[in-house]
């Protein structure tokens, strides 16, 4: 835990040292006025994307609930959209790239999917299950075993299979 705190502490300077650079960058190419009413814009919009997604997220997150759909995907959808009006909020060029940059459906979704991967390895196959629904499985008949037993009892070929997202 230690260790965790100590990157994400030195990610944090590594951040702010090129938020820095850019503003400075940004300034010389705009001039400084104007880099500065552009992080104030980005700042503005971000505090009232928040506030829209936050809102969008709990009437999804209810209506999942209503509906008795699994609600990992509602979650998940609606904490990218929170990061992406936080960073957008978060004075900063970068950080303000990468919060427009989560507004995009596609690479929303993207983004989503990665998220879904990780809860699903840090949680039980139950939960994730429980969170973003039933797995369909492909399955297709595979190359019968070579049996070194000297049985009687053929044993029939194994079945392989693949995870396949229902969306």
């Amino acid at each position: 835990m230690q260790r965790v705190v100590g990157l994400a502490a030195i990610g944090l300077i590594v951040l702010i040292a090129a938020e820095i650079v850019a503003f400075v960058l940004v300034a010389h190419w705009l001039g400084a006025l104007l880099a500065v009413v552009l992080l104030l814009a980005l700042s503005l919009v971000g505090g009232g994307l928040l506030r829209r997604e936050g809102a969008r997220a709990w009437r999804r997150l209810r209506a999942a609930g209503m509906d008795g759909r699994p609600m990992g995907s509602d979650v998940s959808q609606g904490l990218l959209g929170l990061l992406g009006g936080l960073l957008l909020a978060v004075p900063g060029f970068i950080t303000g790239v990468l919060g427009l940059a989560l507004l995009v459906p596609p690479v929303r979704r993207l983004a989503g999917v990665g998220m879904q991967r990780l809860a699903e390895r840090q949680l039980s196959s139950a939960v994730a299950g429980d969170l973003f629904g039933p797995r369909r499985v492909r399955v297709r008949p595979g190359q019968p075993l070579h049996d070194p037993q000297p049985s009687g009892a053929q044993r029939g070929a194994p079945i392989e299979g693949e995870i396949i997202d229902p969306r």
